[in-house]
This record gives structure tokens, sequence and C-alpha cells, in this order.
């Protein structure tokens, strides 16, 4: 049994000595396939940490049988380091917005000459009159995915539902603010 496996062994058994000392062995080589993926430190050091944890929790995913400890961390921190990329990748980035736009958030009144002029300001009115009218678990995963700029995934996984249930709930909450768009555009026509 290679020294390895006897540290692992360990792990099972909750031995924190053990961890330390997988954590200094190989810290080094993680950090550094993480930092070639992800090209910040910050980032590479959360994926490192994420390793370690990963393998404290979860001492049985590795099977010496197929390969070294030192392979199988290399290939689970370099997949992590992509996944991680590739989320910091869908974020959204913030803008800066004018001060007049935080105004009609909070509900205060824009002065006229602050407003827009080509019918955002009133579609965005009409939108905040109407998200509300939505069944609550349509609202929450439009907000999230709208707003927040969650996916789908993303939003399955933190609300903990079936991604199929998440897809339904937006689909219909779109279908519902569409219809009820229509309407109120309608009537708007008629006044």
């Amino acid at each position: 049994m290679s020294d390895d496996s006897r540290l692992v062994q360990r792990l099972h058994k909750r031995d924190q000595d053990a961890l330390t000392e997988l954590y200094t062995r190989y810290q080094p080589l993680v950090h550094s396939m993480a930092m070639s993926v992800l090209k910040n430190e910050a980032l590479a050091e959360e994926v490192t940490q994420d390793i370690f944890l990963r393998l404290w929790q979860t001492p049985d995913k590795w099977d010496p049988t197929k390969g070294q400890l030192s392979s199988w961390l290399l290939t689970v921190a370099r997949y992590t380091a992509i996944d991680r990329l590739r989320h910091e990748q869908r974020r959204p980035t913030l803008e800066a917005k004018p001060l007049e736009q935080f105004h009609e958030l909070l509900g205060d009144s824009a002065t006229p000459d602050t407003r827009p002029q080509d019918g955002q300001y009133d579609d965005g009115m009409l939108m905040r009159k109407l998200i509300p009218r939505l069944p609550k678990d349509q609202k929450q995963v439009i907000f999230l995915a709208f707003f927040r700029g969650m996916t789908h995934s993303d939003i399955a996984e933190h609300l903990n539902l079936p991604l199929g249930t998440v897809k339904s709930r937006i689909r219909l909450g779109m279908e519902k603010l569409k219809q009820e768009w229509l309407s109120e555009n309608k009537h708007e026509k008629h006044d």
C-alpha cells in the first residue's frame, strides 16, 4: 500500500493530520493547475481549497487501482477550474447606471428631463406592474434568471429543484407576462 493510500485511509477515519500532510504535499501541484486554467490567484486559491475539501468529505472518490492520487487531484483540479471559469464568464457584468435610474427603482419620481424619451421608461414601468401578477414560483425563477443573471442550471441548484421544473416555470411565466403585456398595451391604445 502506497503512502498516499495510507493517508487517504486515515481520511476515512477523519484524521485531520492526514489531510494536512496531503495538503502540504499536493497543494502546490493543484494550485498550479488551477492557476494555469483560471489566470486569477483568488479563484485558483478557492478551487484549490474546494479540491481538498472534496477529498476530505469524500475520500473514497479516489480509486488507487485506477491511478496515482496526484493524477486524480490534477484531473479534478482541471475540471473544477474549467467549471469555475465557465461560471465566472456567465456572470453578468455590472454596468454603471445613472443615479436617476436608482430613484426610479426606489419609487421616487424622476423629473421629466431625466426620463428616457424612447419608451423604455414606460416599458420598464409596465413590466414592474406586470411581474407581481405572476404566481410566486414563476416570479422567483424569472427574477433569478433575468435580474440576477443565473442560468437555468444555477437556479435549479439554488432552489433545489429539477432542471425541467425551472425551465417550465420560466416558460409559463414568460407566456403569462406576454399575455399580460399584450392585454395592457391593447387597453392603453383604447384609452
